[in-house]
């Protein structure tokens, strides 16, 4: 018995042929805009899920911005060029005060987390801080910032609920 090709003379097949004729007989500098103009776009941010080992048990920083109606993980998004790494870093230490470098920072798992509503995609990244870790805000961008007990989180933004979900985390947690 041989192996049968699929029927090559259909409306649907002609239609493909053609299509695809028209499309990789335009310039390529013409497939590529019209590939960008139809492909999603996704916007790309780096967040920190920084931890602090305390006596009492394991806490989460967390921040209160602007509108302030949650608490959220620090975070933001990339520069143009920057590493998502070196993003995580920068958005800690310019919401949080922590100073870390990148090399503090290790990749969450799963380290990126697609928000398909929203249509951006977090890079993750987690470290670990001292009990005595201390933050600084400005009172701008960033309301307040405090470690809270993993296990008795304050109310979080819908998108950091849902962020935190991936790792245990929360009110979306299973």
């Amino acid at each position: 018995m041989s192996a049968q090709s699929p029927a090559r003379g259909g409306p649907v097949h002609t239609a493909r042929r053609i299509f695809y004729r028209a499309f990789y007989g335009m310039p390529a500098s013409w497939r590529r805009r019209a590939a960008r103009t139809l492909q999603p776009r996704y916007i790309v941010g780096a967040v920190v899920m920084l931890r602090q080992s305390a006596p009492d048990g394991e806490r989460l920083l967390l921040l209160r911005q602007p509108p302030g109606n949650g608490w959220s993980v620090p975070g933001g998004l990339m520069d143009r060029g920057e590493e998502p790494i070196q993003c995580a870093a920068r958005e800690l230490g310019e919401e949080s005060g922590v100073k870390l470098a990148a090399s503090d920072l290790r990749p969450a798992n799963p380290n990126a987390i697609i928000h398909t509503k929203g249509r951006w995609v977090d890079c993750v990244f987690e470290a670990t801080v001292d009990a005595d870790a201390r933050v600084a805000v400005d009172g701008a961008e960033v309301y307040e910032a405090a470690f809270h007990p993993i296990d008795n989180l304050p109310p979080l933004t819908v998108p950091t609920a849902r962020l935190l979900a991936h790792y245990g985390m929360g009110p979306y947690a299973k």
